[in-house]
This record gives structure tokens, sequence and C-alpha cells, in this order.
């Protein structure tokens, strides 16, 4: 059994990270770190996880998991490295955007590669240090991957993604209250999302040269968890083969799948995949791709990644049902 550990346990992305451990076949709980929470039952603040109550956040994380997942906050990361020490043996998989880019890749003796599996399946493979992408990054990723690698992106490429409330985290804030999200909708940091560097290094490395804007308008949601997002640039091939070059590109992917007819956002809700509509509408093509902000978009992703680390197969503890209803 894997020994996994979590640095940063009381927050929404590791309450999932734990779910899909406790589940997992394969791994075991090592244990779960919380300065703030240490001490305390795991039930009292993940309340989903009432039947764990064998579960206790502690003040301090073994230095011989096989594998350890940093749920800190964004920053924090480095930090936490430098004051803790771990075996020569143990996997990382950091979830905050810490080192996501190339310039902050390295760490000491830790390389950290870009953990997103459907572009860098094989690297993260071979890796000990991961870096998982952004929530917002995966499923524009998603969306654009297969139009770089054919080198069909030729102009400014226009998204707009809307994100449910999970994706600012449990730390209460003016635009998370209740009284606040409920009903209404808003739009934040427009054309400068933290997020865009990762996805235009990402694009281009499949397709070099590519001097396009990525415009991104990213929307506050009135609902808990999701992403919807849609993304068009202008395109001169046909519907059908438009569809082809995804279908191709995401054919031996157990997470990514094209849809030939309209997609929503509850069809992914409690999953790790990633679904995509590619259309043709007049001179443009429209790929519309929804993911679940906490599982494919972070704790899901960092179970599927520590799958492939650790020779595990890729979908091991992911099999999940959408809530669709």
């Amino acid at each position: 059994m894997i020994r996994a550990a979590i640095a940063g346990s009381s927050g929404y992305v590791a309450g999932e990270l734990i779910r899909c451990l406790v589940h997992h076949p394969g791994a075991s709980i090592d244990s779960l770190f919380s300065r703030s929470e240490s001490g305390q039952k795991v039930s009292d603040i993940h309340k989903d996880l009432f039947a764990c109550q064998d579960l206790v956040f502690t003040g301090d994380i073994s230095p011989d998991a096989d594998v350890v997942f940093l749920c800190m906050g964004h920053g924090d990361s480095t930090g936490f490295l430098s004051e803790n020490s771990f075996s020569a043996d143990t996997k990382i998989i950091d979830l905050s955007h810490d080192f996501r880019l190339r310039a902050s890749s390295q760490f000491g003796d830790k390389s950290f590669v870009y953990g997103l599996p459907e572009l860098n399946k094989e690297k993260i493979a071979s890796s000990s240090y991961i870096a998982n992408p952004g929530c917002f990054a995966t499923a524009i990723l998603l969306g654009l991957l297969p139009l770089a690698r054919s080198g069909l992106l030729h102009g400014d490429v226009h998204i707009h993604g809307i994100t449910g409330s999970t994706g600012a985290g449990r730390q209460h804030s003016p635009t998370t209250h209740f009284s606040w999200r409920d009903n209404n909708i808003s739009i934040y940091k427009p054309f400068e999302h933290q997020h865009l560097a990762e996805i235009t290094e990402s694009i281009a490395s499949l397709q070099q040269g590519f001097a396009g804007e990525i415009n991104f308008l990213p929307v506050r949601g009135d609902f808990t968890r999701g992403i919807f997002a849609t993304m068009y640039t202008k395109c001169s091939l046909p519907e059908e083969k438009l569809v082809d070059i995804y279908e191709e590109f995401y054919r031996d992917e157990a997470f990514t799948h094209i849809s030939k007819s309209g997609i929503n956002l509850k069809q992914v809700i409690n999953t790790n995949n990633c679904l995509i509509q590619v259309q043709r509408i007049g001179g443009r093509v429209l790929i519309t791709s929804v993911i679940d902000n906490l599982l494919k978009g972070a704790a899901g992703a960092a179970i599927q990644n520590m799958n492939l680390m650790l020779g595990l197969p890729e979908t091991m503890g992911l099999n999940f049902k959408a809530s669709s209803f």
C-alpha cells in the first residue's frame, strides 16, 4: 500500500484528496498535517467524512511517506519544503502555483514537472516532483491543446470561464459569502488571471511561435463546484475534421472525452472527467470544456498523477459517477 501524507489538510481540495485516498484500493493515509487544526478529528472539519472517525489532523508530517501532497496556500509550498525534509524516495505533488512555470520549477535539487497528464504523461511517470496545474488552466488547456499540436492557433483566442465558489478556497471573503454569491455573478481579474502564464507556456510547448493574444474573462458563478469554459478562435477547417483532431489527440486518455452533442456542467461534477464539445460556427471554432474544479481541476488530477508516478493503473481510485441530479 502507498503511504500518503497531506500538508495543509483542512481546505476544500485536501478534503477531496482525503475522500479519494480513503477509497483508493492502493493507498492508505499516513499523516494529515495541519497547523491550524492539529489534534482535531478530520470529521470535525470535513463534515462529509463523518464516517472516518479514526482520522486526526497532526502537527507534523511523516518524512518517509511514499507520496506527499502539498495543499498549501499559493506561495507557501516553498517555505514548507525549506522547513521539512523527506526521504529521497518520497514523491511530492504540489497543488499550489509555486512550481508550475519553467522559471520556478527548480527548487534546490528538486525539478518539478508540470502535471497535466494529457500533456506530460511520460515525464510525470518518470518524475518524483509534480506541479499540479491550476483548475482554470486544466479546463482551458484541455480545450486548446489539440489545436496547438496541429498548429491551428493562428490568431487571438477568446475565453470565457465560469467557476464555482469552492475555487476561492475555504477561507471566507466578501465574494464567497452566501448572501453575496447566491443569485449573483461577477467578473474578476479580466485578462490577467494567474493561470494565464501556465496556459501560454503549455500552448507554446506544442505550437512554437504562437503569437496570438489569449483573452481570458474569468467569472464567479452562483454554484459551489465546477468550471464551464468556452473558447473560440478563427479556423477554416470543417467541423468533422476538427472533431477528428480532438478524438485522435484524446484517444488514449481515460478522463478526457469528446461529445458530439451539447454538454453541461452536471455531467462532470464529482468526477475526474473533462468533457469537450467542438463546433465550427462561421469562420470560428468554438470549444466548450467542463470539469469539476476540485477533482479534475485539483485533487483528482493529483491522484491521477500519483498513480502514474507509482506505476499504478491511471484510473485507480478515480472511477466516480457524476452527480447529475
